[in-house]
């Protein structure tokens, strides 16, 4: 999902039988399909899961492959940093927090009152045991004490003013359930009963669906007020559009080109908030294990070039996307980190002969098929994208057709979701259209943290862990040391200084292939149920995908019956 990677996507329409069916048989609904409920009945909110089904039981927040409504819902964060409007950070967990005089040591105060949904108090010994596990221990961190209930104090190699978000938008575990799970368990296991502080606990599972319902201990008096979430799990021969507008899902977030069938009686409304960048990963290092002519940074810079990304914008994207920059700075809010002389857009149309000149000065050739080819290798790969995301599809499509006027052979194809999330975390793909998270500030750097650095990403054949999202297997000493040193200064034009030397590398080597900044649209039953996000009150990112969002906006919902 990444993002946690979403589903976002139209898919076709066709016959609903078996999955509408099991949606109604668990709805309260009224006369008009709502699911908010009526006097007297259990209110329900129904979010689109994803088409990764049969649905798996899985809310462990350390393992790939974890369900929607984990991060946020069921487990909380010390503060949440809103990715889509500007502000200081909301306490959850946490109430405060501060630096020491050099950056290294961090105090944080928790709340008081707050107990896990099984009933066990919650203490900054929780929060302490959360950053000493090793597979959530921050980089970099040599020490997480309790000095009290409501006390615990973070000691750091290096500074970490830029890393605060990452920091405290993770996960808090309890101690008690997971001291005694190993590593390798804590990667492994279900978590079927999760024991986590939000609002919502898990109640039922199926291979087609999952329900949370209310957490009676939760700690925000009064919430939440809908009783349960319904998390279903629809097929790719289902209609994601035909669902919402008939009543049966009240949340989700997609690509629909044309909106108006789905808004037009007032149930269901929409908002847009691009953050995200759509990216080409390219598996990039051939030192990690990665194997084809995308392993050449001419070939990466070839595909770069000869992509029209107004044609791929307007036939993919509805032209409801963004202009990307290739420094991953998010322009205009990013601006003030754009460095000297660095693009603030990537190409917006194709340069073919550029292209054709990048790979012959490289030394390939073209062969009589009009592909290039070098030491007897043409240049030709495979480009996937997740089956049903058509905006995707659309788009890998229309690449793989510029690419061609270059001398570039791709081919485009899909695969399930479960599939492609292997494949990436795994290095066993060429080319993937895919997503990029987009940062909870207003600054790139966890951008450079999370998809540039060595310390997140493994050699081809390791499982990228949950994460981890270095999924190009890009690795180079310099941009390694620049994002250290970055988050060691509260200093903006030191800071600057650093992002100019990854701004450089990545611009150059193109591990991941700009191509635009994707719309996020959500979609949301403002009939049934009120307290949404809206472009007049972004009070969180608002799809139902969002991790830790997600959960601030369920506690703010209200059924309207």
């Amino acid at each position: 999902m990444i993002r946690t990677e979403g589903l976002r996507r139209l898919l076709p329409a066709v016959a609903l039988a078996s999955s509408v069916a099991l949606i109604a048989s668990g709805c309260s609904s009224d006369s008009d399909g709502g699911s908010g409920g009526s006097s007297g009945e259990e209110s329900v909110l129904n979010v689109w899961a994803g088409s990764q089904t049969p649905l798996v039981a899985n809310f462990n927040p350390y393992s790939t492959g974890i369900q929607n409504g984990t991060l946020g819902p069921i487990y909380e964060p010390l503060f949440y940093f809103n990715r889509a409007a500007a502000g200081d950070p909301v306490p959850m967990l946490g109430m405060s927090y501060e630096f020491n005089e050099d950056g290294t040591e961090i105090t944080v105060k928790t709340r008081e009152g707050v107990t896990w949904n099984d009933g066990t108090p919650f203490t900054a010994k929780d929060v302490a045991f959360t950053w000493n596990y090793e597979p959530a221990k921050p980089l970099g961190l040599i020490s997480a004490e309790a000095t009290d209930d409501t006390t615990v104090v973070a000691k750091f190699e290096t500074a970490q003013y830029t890393t605060v978000a990452g920091l405290f938008m993770a996960a808090v575990v309890p101690e008690h359930i997971w001291k005694d799970k190993t590593v390798e368990e804590a990667g492994s296991w279900a978590n079927e009963e999760a024991v986590g502080t939000g609002p919502y606990m898990v109640d039922s599972t199926s291979s087609q669906a999952f329900t949370l319902k209310k957490n009676p201990e939760y700690w925000q008096e009064g919430k939440p007020t809908v009783e349960k979430l319904r998390y279903l799990g629809i097929n790719d021969n289902n209609s994601a559009q035909s669902l919402l507008t008939t009543g049966k899902i009240d949340w989700t977030a997609m690509f629909i080109a044309d909106t108006e069938p789905v808004t037009a009686d007032g149930r269901i409304s929409m908002v847009n908030t691009p953050q995200d960048p759509t990216v080409i990963y390219t598996c990039s290092n051939a030192e990690l294990g990665c194997t084809g002519p995308q392993t050449d940074v001419a070939v990466r810079q070839a595909i770069n070039l000869v992509l029209d990304r107004t044609e791929i914008n307007s036939k993919a994207f509805s032209e409801k996307a963004g202009i990307i920059s290739p420094t991953f700075a998010l322009m205009p809010r990013d601006e003030k980190w754009l460095a000297e002389g660095m693009p603030e857009e990537s190409p917006q149309t194709a340069d073919a002969a550029a292209a054709e000149k990048v790979l012959t000065d490289a030394g390939y050739a073209k062969g009589g098929d009009g592909i290039y080819a070098k030491d007897g290798e043409r240049v030709a790969m495979t480009l996937v994208s997740i089956d049903g995301w058509t905006d995707y599809n659309n788009a890998a499509k229309l690449i793989a057709e510029q690419a061609a006027a270059a001398g570039i052979e791709i081919t485009a194809s899909t695969a399930s979701q479960a599939e492609v999330d292997e494949q990436k975390t795994s290095g066993s793909f060429q080319l993937m259209v895919h997503g990029m998270n987009g940062t909870n500030v207003a600054d790139p750097y966890q951008i450079y943290l999370d998809w540039f650095t060595t310390d997140k990403t493994q050699p081809v054949g390791t499982t990228v862990p949950q994460g981890d999202w270095n999924f190009s297997r890009f690795s180079n000493p310099d941009v390694d040391a620049a994002v250290v040193a970055a988050a060691a200064t509260d200093d903006d034009a030191t800071r600057l200084e650093q992002y100019t030397i990854i701004q450089d590398a990545i611009v150059t080597d193109l591990p991941y292939i700009p191509l635009v900044i994707n719309s996020t649209m959500t979609f949301q039953n403002v009939k049934d149920f009120t307290g949404w996000p809206t472009d007049e009150d972004l009070y969180a990112f608002p799809p139902s995908w969002g991790a830790m969002a997600s959960g601030l906006v369920v506690t703010n919902l209200t059924p309207t019956d």
